[in-house]
């Protein structure tokens, strides 16, 4: 079985050598007729038989003017084809044609005079139906005016987006003449680097046919180089009858008002977020570096890149602003960036003190209590931001470019400034940029003043509270001593916790510590008037028990305070420890060779209830035994059950291996947590031998 030779295929000669035709010429359907300079026909084309209803072998041979026209016409045309085979000059015009279905149709001619090698003439004429051409011109009349007076904008581009066409809407969008637009690609008209996505997006339809509708584009053109401007983009390919790639069609509407007017609501919801954010995440404490830095942690990034925020020094010392002739003396309390920069380097660091010169936005804000809107830094007038020319080279290298600076003020009192700054975001602050910052400004300002003003209150009571306890406790035979006192965090005020180291006759020793319920001058001053009262009572020598009673009736009298108190007397000749308790919580016992214990005190009610009687117990307390005495501020959490607290300083109360002091520092650095919310009174009291009278 042998294999059939194939023959090669033809190659079509004229491939690659003629463009593909247009459409058009089918679409209105043009009929060729050729003439003998007789009138008689000599060739008839197949459009001429779609056009008349003739064949060739029923129309060739026959004189035209008997076969196509009425005899009212036969006449004028004949006298027109004679002038034209005469004088060579073409005619156009129309004739009523007799069809072979007997209708009568308008048709335009085209006749020219052809001569042939021998010299003889014949007449070409060209035919198509007027209503089909008075259509078509109508359609391109009503495309013409459509394009040219369209408000949006319209574009024919190549395949290779090359402008074909533009009209004037779109011209005027882009800056660039509709002349300069035609044979030149996309880019480089639009060359901004915010249309090559526009540029993708136009391949991606002359590859897949799918068009795109309304895709936003925002970008700058020619036309206004200083403002952005949008357009909705729809893209869709053009083909012609046969399905052929031409190109593709751009339908451009200017969106620009929609555009900034979404970008305005956007930014008033950024604001609205931010001044919420501010409202929940600044002043949540009353103490004044940590309010300003949650200011900076709220503008930075939302707001800016970089944030500084300055306070008057003499705001900090004394609650009062005071400028005086010379340059206001800051103190830097937060600095925040928001990306590693050059200019982290150029801020002044948190704590430090500084001065800026005359000209910068801080002493500009603090002389005229107004803020300092800068929206653009040139090269040189970073010197004027700076603190000084190192810190202006360090700016202008990370590529600060716009500033702002906002006083703070409260209750009509200049309290600092906060500068902020951008870099890598390249838009400019403005002024609803300035109204946000002025906002959030107000809010913090506020804060940080109630945090001064609470720090100077507090620093005022603190003092009072030191001042009303022991400075040091006195040596006393049989007993080595120790106390501490720690007051409750800056979010809280200083508390009524007190202890005493009150000497007796016969060598005997009373410790005391109490806690009066509550804080502030109030409670401080409850406490000093009650361990004046404690020390009073001592040197009657009365029973702790009686004690407590007596210092009960003298509560009652400060209502409505109520306090809790451990008393106890310590006769180092009898190793004997009377103790009574007052709704306090129990005293450890550190004995060598036992675990530590918590006293099993009856424990009373606390001093201001009245009306039940308490009872003092009798301790042995040997020489190496110790007592220890505390307030609920060193084992109470708001976490942790409180014998889960006590059992943690039991622990930490074995062996007792430190001296009375290490212990005291160790107790306080493992059992109070920095940020605990009341003040801790702590007394170790340890037996010691009677030295020999």
């Amino acid at each position: 079985m042998g294999l059939e030779k194939r023959r090669p295929q033809q190659a079509d000669p004229l491939a690659g050598a003629a463009a593909d035709p247009s459409g058009l010429l089918d679409l209105l359907g043009v009929a060729a007729v050729l003439l003998e300079a007789d009138g008689k026909i000599d060739m008839w084309s197949p459009q001429a038989e779609e056009l008349f209803g003739y064949t060739g072998g029923e129309a060739v041979g026959q004189y035209a003017a008997p076969l196509l026209l009425h005899p009212e016409h036969q006449d004028a045309a004949v006298t027109l084809f004679a002038e034209v085979m005469r004088t060579g000059r073409r005619w156009a015009g129309a004739f009523p044609v007799r069809h072979k279905d007997g209708s009568t149709r308008m048709i335009e001619f085209r006749n020219v005079r052809l001569t042939d090698s021998l010299g003889d003439h014949y007449a070409l004429g060209l035919a198509v139906d007027r209503v089909a051409l008075r259509q078509m011109e109508r359609k391109l009349a009503l495309s013409n005016r459509l394009v040219s007076q369209a408000p949006i904008g319209l574009a024919v581009m190549d395949t290779e987006l090359r402008y074909l066409a533009v009209n004037p809407a779109l011209a005027a969008m882009h800056g660039v003449s509709e002349a300069d637009h035609v044979g030149r690609g996309f880019r480089e008209v639009l060359s901004d680097p915010a249309f090559e996505g526009a540029e993708a997006l136009m391949r991606q339809v002359l590859e897949t046919g799918t068009p795109v509708v309304e895709e936003q584009v925002v970008g700058r053109t020619a036309a206004d180089p200083e403002q952005e401007h949008a357009w909705a983009v729809s893209v869709y390919r053009l083909e012609d009858h046969r399905g052929g790639v031409l190109g593709i069609a751009n339908v451009v509407v200017d969106v620009t008002d929609r555009y900034r007017a979404a970008r305005k609501a956007d930014q008033a919801q950024r604001r609205l977020r931010m001044i919420a954010d501010g409202s929940a995440r600044i002043g949540t404490t009353l103490e004044v570096e940590r309010t300003a830095r949650e200011l900076a942690d709220v503008l930075v990034p939302g707001l800016a890149d970089m944030v500084s925020v300055d306070l008057l020094d003499s705001v900090l010392q004394t609650g009062r602003t005071a400028l005086g002739d010379g340059p206001a003396l800051f103190r830097v309390v937060a600095v925040k960036t928001a990306y590693p920069t050059d200019a982290g380097r150029a801020m002044v660091p948190p704590g430090r003190l500084t001065t800026y010169h005359a000209d910068h936005p801080a002493s500009h804000c603090i002389r005229s209590r107004r803020p300092l809107l800068i929206t653009h830094l040139s090269s040189g007038d970073h010197s004027r931001i700076a603190a000084d020319s190192e810190a202006a080279a360090l700016l202008a290298r990370a590529g600060v470019h716009t500033d702002m600076a906002v006083p703070l003020i409260a209750r009509e009192k200049v309290l600092g400034v906060m500068g902020l700054a951008r870099a890598r975001n390249p838009l400019p602050f403005d002024e609803d940029d300035l109204t946000l910052a002025c906002e959030l400004a107000s809010s913090a300002a506020l804060s940080i003043d109630n945090a001064v003003l609470h720090q100077h209150i507090r620093s005022a009571v603190e003092t009072l509270q030191r001042s009303l306890l022991p400075q040091s406790p006195p040596r006393r035979p049989g007993l080595e001593v120790a106390v501490r006192y720690r007051p409750a965090q800056a979010r809280d005020e200083v508390g009524g916790d007190w202890y005493d180291v009150i000497p007796l006759d016969g060598d005997r020793t009373a410790l005391a510590v109490g806690d009066v319920m509550g804080s502030g001058i109030q409670a401080a001053t409850a406490m000093g008037r009650l361990r004046t009262a404690t020390a009073t009572l001592a040197d009657l020598d009365l029973d702790p028990a009686r004690i407590l009673t007596h210092l009960d009736k003298i509560t009652r009298e400060l209502d409505p305070y109520i306090a809790t108190c451990v008393y106890a007397v310590y006769d180092p000749h009898r190793a004997r420890l009377h103790v009574a308790s007052a709704g306090h919580l129990p005293p450890a016992l550190v004995r060598t060779g036992e675990q530590p214990r918590l006293l099993d005190l009856p424990t009373g009610t606390p001093l201001g209830v009245g009306g039940v009687p308490f009872e003092s117990t009798t301790v042995e307390l040997k020489p190496g035994d110790r007592l220890v005495l505390y307030t609920d501020g060193l084992v109470e959490t708001r976490d942790d059950p409180i014998d889960e607290r006590l059992q943690a300083l039991l622990r930490l109360l074995a062996p007792p291996d430190q001296s009375v002091e290490e212990t005291c520092d160790r107790l306080l650095r493992l059992l109070r947590h920095p940020a605990d919310h009341d003040d801790v009174a702590l007394l170790i009291a340890c037996a010691l031998p009677l030295a020999p009278s």
